[in-house]
């Protein structure tokens, strides 16, 4: 194919100069100058099409989510300072959180958004390192996606340095997408999502295209392997419609859960895995939490009786350090 597309060049060039040389044409005079060649204009720079307008469904859905903000930090919730004196808590109330959001499921596996029976289940987490990627949908300013990408980047980093576990971006190969959609992408996630699980249940489909709107965010994680406890792929979806603030607590909220904290816990405090709303951002305590289930004497499919013995040692490890390291008397 190289050789061809050289041979044609080399006929234009020939052309051209027979073209140049017909005959029946006087000899230019001696002192003629040669002319040079006008210049072509220059194409057009094609502007960058807008994004297309909003409906007025997901209008709606943004006035909701703007006043719901409003109206939560009015209360004095979706704090963002992390806990203080206010939030204490001890290694015995770190253990049971632990097992309760660690070990339990906040909805049943395969039945759409059917609570969970609250069982205690199997340690999961990821032991392959982590590759997130953003998608956006069309309406998603531009100005918005980079904002919206530089916070997931900024809290990437953060619960890498927290969990010790290698994440980072990649749109080559990703096995964590966040999927920032609006009301007006439900047919396009639907088939983004069937394209990166072939074999997702029905079940979860469903909930996907009826949404219902108290439902945030959310993200669906699948294991390496049928049956298996390490995951191999996750994908988060946020909606486009939130303010600010919302958008953040989707991402830590989200992205936290797609790690392996997949469940909430009333009595869990100060903690974004509460549905109190009282804060909006990971905090200390939650950071402690990551940092158990990434310690390396837990590994996937370990399950209650096993991990008891173990977090409650990590947990005065990084409570109480002092008594930790004393030994015994």
């Amino acid at each position: 194919m190289a050789r061809l597309g050289i041979k044609a060049l080399a006929a234009l060039a020939l052309g051209a100069l027979l073209i140049g040389c017909a005959p029946g044409l006087p000899p230019a005079p001696p002192d003629t100058k040669p002319q040079a060649r006008p210049n072509r204009p220059a194409a057009p720079v094609r502007a960058p099409e807008p994004p297309p307008a909003p409906s007025a469904e997901s209008l709606e859905l943004a006035r909701y989510y703007t006043r719901l903000e409003t109206d939560l930090v009015a209360q004095g919730l979706l704090r963002t300072d992390g806990g203080g004196v206010d939030t204490p808590f001890t290694a015995t109330q770190l253990v049971r959180d632990f097992e309760r959001i660690a070990l339990a499921d906040e909805y049943e596996s395969g039945a759409g958004l059917r609570p969970a029976s609250g069982a205690l289940g199997r340690v999961k987490k990821w032991t392959q390192p982590i590759r997130f990627d953003t998608e956006f949908g069309p309406a998603v300013p531009a100005e918005k996606r980079t904002r919206d990408r530089a916070a997931l980047e900024r809290y990437v980093a953060r619960l890498a340095r927290v969990t010790g576990h290698p994440m980072s971006f990649s749109a080559a190969n990703p096995n964590f997408h966040v999927l920032f959609m609006s009301e007006d992408d439900r047919a396009r996630l639907t088939s983004r999502i069937k394209s990166l699980v072939p074999g997702i249940d029905p079940a979860t489909l469903a909930v996907l295209n009826r949404l219902p709107r108290s439902i945030h965010c959310l993200v669906i994680a699948f294991p390496e392997r049928q049956g298996g406890y390490s995951y191999g792929k996750a994908i988060a979806l946020i909606r486009s419609e939130h303010p600010e603030l919302l958008t953040k607590t989707c991402i830590h909220e989200e992205i936290a859960q797609g790690l392996g904290l997949a469940n909430d816990s009333p009595a869990a405090r100060p903690s974004i895995f509460n549905d109190d709303d009282e804060f909006a951002l990971l905090t200390t305590h939650d950071e402690l939490l990551l940092r158990m289930l990434y310690d390396a004497r837990l590994s996937p499919g370990m399950d209650a009786d096993e991990v008891r013995p173990i977090i409650r040692e990590i947990a005065v490890e990084l409570t109480e350090p002092d008594l930790a390291t004393a030994g015994p008397s």
